[in-house]
């Protein structure tokens, strides 16, 4: 990886990190925090389903498992939340291990993998609403102490870089990635997996890796989603939402791409805040317009924004 490979990266992060200072409005900058956590959230998703095609429905076992880690280790425990957001991404790659060393140990690929990981994320969420440890149906709420130390922030702004930060982060891994003899793998077995076991791919250790890694990824996301809004129950942090979230902005930005996530999770979270002020705030109105959406960019060509842009500038 070259200082070339880097530079739109540092331009963005350079730019985006100039928000604050010019746009001091609160709505607006939660907007723009809630926005960087959904594109955290696809990041993860970008690393399974856009480099290796192992399209997942059921991200929100990971978004929710790092969100809970880390809001339980300091309700419960009073663990620091600085190592406690660490566990949730540590946790959430484990749980993303063990989801990929089952399905993958057994061979599945396509919908059927697809169809199990939204099978555990639902399992997860009907778990939390029970169990006590997580608080039930009446979710968990952690005790605000606005302090840097204690992870929590009187400035929105503040919290708009530690997430903007993360992006960046993530932004520079999925670009070493794409360098590296594991992006390489990953794409040859997205392709076809069958002659990539042939010319010698350890497809199942190649496929365990990118699934851990997308996991602790996009557990990230739901750590810091915690953490910023100090609230979760299981519908939010094991919800549909997330998980179609994740799965949608990637393929509408550019499934495979450094920038496709982060440009989908601005396309797609725009455009739920503006369906919600033309309609009124109905329950799930947003999922209904993704529903549409991702139907639209399947079935009809190009599939993704760079691909609109490419077809315009050839005619």
């Amino acid at each position: 990886m070259t200082a070339k490979d880097l530079l739109p990266i540092a331009i963005f992060a350079i730019l985006a990190a100039l928000l604050p200072v010019f746009v001091t409005a609160g709505t607006w900058l939660n907007f723009a925090v809630f926005t960087l956590i959904l594109c955290l959230a696809a990041q993860g998703w970008n690393i399974l389903g856009g480099y290796g095609g192992q399209y997942s429905f059921g991200h929100a076992a990971f978004f929710g498992t790092g969100a809970y880690v880390a809001a339980i280790l300091q309700t419960r425990l009073g663990i620091n939340p600085y190592p406690g957001f660490l566990a949730g991404i540590a946790a959430a790659a484990v749980i993303g291990w063990i989801i990929g060393f089952l399905s993958f140990r057994s061979g599945l690929r396509g919908s059927y993998f697809a169809l199990v990981t939204l099978a555990f994320a639902e399992v997860f969420r009907v778990l939390a609403n029970a169990a006590e440890f997580t608080g039930g149906a009446a979710g968990l709420l952690i005790k605000l102490d606005v302090r840097p130390e204690n992870f929590q922030f009187a400035s929105r702004g503040v919290f708009f870089w530690v997430a903007l930060g993360l992006v960046t982060v993530v932004l520079v891994i999925t670009r070493a990635l794409e360098r590296s003899r594991l992006g390489a793998q990953l794409v040859a077995v997205r392709e076809n997996e069958d002659a990539a076991r042939a010319l010698g791919v350890d497809v199942f250790r190649v496929k365990l890796s990118a699934i851990t890694l997308s996991a602790g990824i996009t557990g990230a996301a739901g750590a810091l989603y915690a953490q910023y809004f100090l609230y979760l129950d299981s519908s939010i942090a094991y919800g549909t939402w997330i998980s179609v979230e994740a799965l949608l902005a990637p393929i509408i930005g550019g499934a495979g791409t450094v920038f496709g996530p982060v440009l989908g999770g601005i396309i797609l979270h725009s455009l739920s805040e503006f369906t919600k002020s033309l309609v009124g705030r109905i329950p799930g109105v947003d999922l209904v317009i993704f529903g549409v959406l991702l139907i639209l960019v399947v079935r009809f060509p190009p599939r993704d924004i760079p691909g609109v842009i490419r077809a315009w500038r050839k005619r």
